[in-house]
């Protein structure tokens, strides 16, 4: 099918009655906790030392039992399958950047953010980071940087803070990255309430900010929902909402899940413990659209079309962002012209 067509089936499809979370989970509120932990200075800007510092306190502080547990349940060297969080040691070479990127306005931060001295940098967070691939490809997308292709101000313009469950993808990802100053990378289970607010509230403020402009989401939203279940997807979209400005989302379609779980049963691996029972399901696209539309505040902007694997990228943004910094309407008729960008009006 054209990926104008499927596009125009998916916009169609979300005026369809959809399952509703609300009653499910509504006193599933973000309930921040007093964390006790000691956060270092991350001064992390150009200094390499600091940026140690975060990744080691990241490690000791974010990972807690769960790094215990990936080191006790999974093999280094995984088969296809058998990375229960989606941790996959080499996941870009069965679905390669190129895919998303291809769907992608080089131009759409600096669309979004316009030049000014309260919005430089960009502030990016990417959740379910892997090795970092797609994390720089992204950035180097985002800022027009060619391969082998450096900017001094690049880390000036934008700068992501991105994180993973996995202790040695993060450091995988650190040690591979060609854009130290401009990509940070921590060790986090971001289900993790503790952790989740000590580290991403120091990297903020050393900015002087209190939310990133933006959040990327990229097919991290299956391992979520199968781990934890269906208040833990919703609990892990109010946390992003309530985190980005905008967020880019690229959910993972309901024949994943099943072809997940089918994987771990033919390795003699345990099921996932919520997958039986998991009453959101079906058209996940629309499901995310509807929890963070209707239960988080948010707006879906727009949809960039579908990867070759059938992912939808899925832009949403803050009422509060839509009140200050709105779409600008070149973007709208550049992309309305391109047949790139289809925005959802309601």
């Amino acid at each position: 099918m054209p990926r104008g067509n499927a596009t125009s089936l998916f916009l169609r499809s979300l005026q369809g009655g959809c399952f509703h979370p609300q009653s499910l989970c509504r006193s599933a509120q973000a309930r921040w906790s007093p964390s006790g932990l000691q956060v270092p200075d991350f001064r992390f800007r150009g200094d390499s030392e600091a940026r140690l510092r975060l990744m080691a306190a990241s490690t000791e502080q974010a990972t807690g039992d769960v790094e215990k547990t990936a080191a006790e349940e999974k093999p280094r060297v995984l088969e296809p399958g058998a990375a229960p969080f989606g941790n996959f040691p080499h996941y870009s070479r069965f679905h390669p950047p190129e895919q998303r990127l291809r769907l992608l306005p080089p131009e759409l931060l600096r669309r979004l953010f316009p030049q000014s001295p309260e919005t430089r940098p960009i502030l990016g967070l990417d959740v379910g980071c892997n090795s970092g691939d797609l994390s720089v490809a992204l950035y180097k997308h985002f800022l027009s940087l060619h391969d082998g292709e450096t900017c001094l101000d690049a880390s000036r313009e934008l700068h992501l803070l991105c994180c993973d469950i996995d202790p040695v993808l993060v450091e995988r990802a650190e040690k591979e990255c060609p854009f130290p100053d401009g990509l940070t990378f921590i060790t986090l289970d971001f289900m993790n309430q503790r952790t989740r607010k000590v580290l991403l509230s120091s990297f903020l403020s050393q900015f002087g900010r209190s939310v990133f402009d933006i959040g990327f989401c990229m097919s991290v939203t299956m391992w979520i929902h199968l781990n934890h279940g269906d208040q833990g997807l919703w609990e892990f979209l109010a946390h992003l909402s309530s985190l980005c400005r905008y967020l880019l989302v690229e959910p993972q379609p309901w024949k994943c899940y099943r072809a997940a779980a089918r994987r771990l049963r033919k390795l003699g691996l345990h099921d996932f413990d919520h997958f039986r029972s998991l009453a959101i399901r079906g058209d996940m696209a629309s499901q995310i659209v509807q929890i963070l539309t209707q239960d988080h505040g948010m707006e879906l902007v727009c949809c960039f079309g579908n990867t070759n694997w059938d992912r939808s990228l899925l832009l949403f943004r803050t009422k509060q962002a839509t009140e200050t910094h709105p779409i600008p309407e070149s973007l709208i008729e550049e992309g309305k012209e391109r047949n790139k960008i289809r925005f959802w009006r309601e």
